[in-house]
């Protein structure tokens, strides 16, 4: 497909005619002859405007980096195309977090010359694109940034300056995390008088853990000089319950604190034996002194011990705790036992709230919707059960001990089974009216007196933004597989996928999208390298209406058309 020319003589002189046509094959005259498909008219009235307004139409049909090579002018060469909504829109919220600003400053000498961060923290801010955009390791990361993205005043890096930031990185990470949570709660007026607070796992795939050494209270390593008779030997990479369901593997154990719009403020990492039950302390002294109003923090039942507890209600504190509804402790009896009625709320939730203690009020909640599952799975594993030990009592004693054997290794099963004093296997009939009443119940644990059942159990019920940022950080983000070895590197690695869930978490409040529905739209955003005879610049592919609505929600300008130009000495 071309465009013709043809001439026409009349009293003015010779008119020239533009024509969009193509060659076919004639039979009969045994050649191609030229078909015309349109018209433009007269070359000196052409309407320029129009046949603009087509070219952008057609080259939507073209991928972003075709679309720029179709519609460049004949005397420049297009060298190359590379995704840019995505880095676009991160590098605005870096900057309007003013996380530029504050590589800046953290971390600098007291006295003497101030050290030029600005290379180091475009490093930052491309690792922190990557984990967000294409997760990989340094060494693939590197290669991305250099070939695969557009990063503003960074063209490529190589592996050695990744892991030089990183470095910085971890020395810095208690004030950069400070202060990168004043400016968010600046920027989105946070409310943080609920933090949500909970713990997962990450394994590694490695044949032996890391050697001990000695660790202080938090899990960190000590100096030679500060190592003495309290301080606990600890491999960072090592054994411990994985929440993975890989105990086989060694790993480390991290902690984030979320609030309730499920934007995480700050991340720890310990080594991978450490106890759930007392690390909520540490969390508490350390976000202490962040100058924080009061705060009710949300945790699970993991973290639902006396001495938590205790330690929670220091100061102006207080929780919201899980309890374990099986868990036969006096208090959670009395709790269940209290009679009274339920206040239906608007979450398809039924509250009921219960006095034990003077310190604590205790809130019953009942989710009708979990009721009718947990009765199907109950249903379904005690049919299970009966056909496993159906005609048991023929068996021999051995057999019969086998077989109890093979159903203990399953919880579910095993719950509902009981054996009488001959050693016959049946179904526990008192235990199956036992679990009817807690079908769909959990048990809150909470300290503020001014709270209402209501506002417990929502605020209970958002500790799902935690869980969702640890999905979202090893589905998206993908905290692992973990491609470092030293512990250094690998809390650098921890802060960077925290960085990066700060920010799609931002743009997911603000434009009321999922991260992956943005990035796969933003990723559609091309900028373009041309080079010729006068120089080289880039170009970026026109805006789409979903591209131009999803910056508008985040508050974002529309990118430069051209965005860099150089001339060609002469």
């Amino acid at each position: 497909m071309y465009v013709k020319t043809t001439k026409r003589e009349n009293k003015s002189g010779t008119v020239r005619y533009l024509h969009l046509a193509h060659n076919e094959w004639d039979p009969a005259k045994g050649r191609a002859v030229p078909k015309v498909l349109f018209t433009f008219g007269r070359e000196d009235q052409l309407d320029r405007d129009a046949v603009r307004r087509l070219v952008a139409s057609l080259s939507r049909l073209l991928e972003p980096g075709d679309a720029l090579a179709a519609t460049a002018a004949s005397d420049l060469e297009f060298v190359s195309s590379v995704p840019f909504g995505g880095t676009y829109v991160l590098d605005h919220l870096w900057h309007r977090l003013k996380i530029d600003q504050i590589v800046g400053r953290v971390g600098q000498p007291k006295r003497g010359r101030r050290r030029d961060m600005t290379a180091t923290e475009r490093v930052l801010f491309a690792l922190v694109a990557n984990r967000a955009l294409a997760p990989s390791s340094k060494l693939a990361a590197a290669d991305w940034i250099t070939h695969d993205a557009h990063i503003d005043h960074l063209a490529e890096v190589g592996e050695q300056p990744c892991y030089r930031a990183m470095d910085w990185l971890h020395e810095v990470t208690a004030d950069l995390e400070k202060q990168v949570f004043d400016e968010v709660a600046n920027l989105l007026n946070l409310e943080v008088d609920l933090l949500f607070f909970d713990t997962t796992s990450t394994y590694f795939e490695l044949e032996e853990p890391d050697e001990p050494v000695a660790r202080d209270d938090t899990g960190r390593p000590l100096g030679d000089d500060q190592e003495g008779n309290e301080a606990k030997p600890a491999g960072f990479r090592t054994y411990g319950k994985s929440k993975d369901s890989r105990d086989d593997l060694p790993q480390i154990v991290i902690g984030m604190a979320v609030t309730r719009d499920g934007i995480p403020v700050r991340c720890w990492c310990w080594p991978g034996n450490a106890s759930d039950q007392k690390l909520i302390r540490q969390v508490k002294d350390e976000m202490r002194d962040w100058t924080l109003s009061k705060i009710v923090w949300v945790t699970d039942r993991g973290f639902s011990s006396e001495e938590n507890r205790r330690y929670l209600r220091r100061g102006d504190h207080a929780y919201i705790i899980g309890e374990k509804v099986r868990s036969g402790s006096p208090e959670v009896k009395a709790a269940l036992s209290r009679q009274g009625r339920y206040t239906e709320t608007a979450a398809n939730m039924r509250v009921k709230e219960v006095r034990i203690s003077d310190t604590d009020r205790f809130v019953i909640c009942h989710n009708p919707e979990a009721a009718e599952r947990d009765r199907h799975m109950r249903e379904q594993l005690v049919a299970h059960l009966e056909e496993l030990i159906a005609d048991t009592d023929k068996l021999s004693d051995f057999k019969r001990g086998e077989l109890r054997g093979r159903i203990a290794d399953k919880p579910g099963l095993n719950r509902y089974l009981r054996a009488t004093p001959a050693g016959k296997l049946r179904v526990d009939q008192a235990k199956i009216k036992t679990e009817e009443n807690l079908d769909g119940k959990y048990l809150l644990r909470c300290s503020d007196p001014h709270l209402s059942a209501e506002d417990i159990a929502l605020g209970y019920k958002q500790l799902l933004e935690v869980e969702r940022g640890w999905r979202d950080m090893k589905q998206i983000i993908d905290l692992r597989p973990v491609y470092h070895r030293l512990e250094e590197r690998i809390r650098a690695h921890v802060v960077l996928c925290w960085l990066a869930l700060l920010l799609i978490r931002i743009i997911e409040t603000q434009a009321d999208t999922t991260w992956p529905q943005a990035r796969r739209e933003l990723q559609r955003l091309h900028v373009g390298t041309f080079t010729g005879p006068t120089g080289t610049f880039q170009q970026v592919t026109g805006l789409t209406k979903p591209q131009s609505d999803l910056l508008a929600k985040l508050g974002i300008p529309h990118p430069k058309q051209v965005l860099d130009l150089q001339t060609a000495s002469l």
